[in-house]
């Protein structure tokens, strides 16, 4: 549905808990990566080979691409993307970790999310 009221563009929420079960393979990794990185300039790659290696949340981050998460979906082209890792305090039976909780769309009350329903959205 396409009307002059509705626009084209879609920002996309994703959160994401991970376990980092192993920082030193997380940063060896990251540094790979920036190693790799040919187009990289010495001044910033210094700076991410510094970032990386002092913090393994920043590594994850600097190893996670969001064009990866939407780069072969047919019809959408990546606009912007913000993305940041932190280290967090993390209690997987806590009630202020219920992921459901602030994905309900008020006008249809679609999640967006997997859940046991049968809903043919796409």
């Amino acid at each position: 549905m396409s009307t002059p009221q509705t626009s084209r563009f879609v920002r996309l929420r994703v959160e994401l808990v991970l376990e980092i079960e192993d920082e030193e393979a997380v940063t060896k990794a990251a540094l790979r990566a920036i190693a790799g990185d040919g187009g990289m300039p010495d001044a910033e790659r210094v700076h991410a080979e510094g970032a990386v290696t002092e913090d393994a949340a920043e590594a994850l981050a600097s190893l996670v691409d969001p064009f990866d998460l939407v780069g072969e979906v047919p019809g959408v082209h990546l606009q912007q993307a913000s993305w940041s890792g932190e280290r967090i305090e993390y209690d997987p039976d806590s009630p202020g970790w219920d992921l459901d909780e602030d994905d309900v769309d008020d006008d249809t009350g679609y999640t967006g999310g997997t859940d046991d329903t049968d809903d043919d959205r796409t």
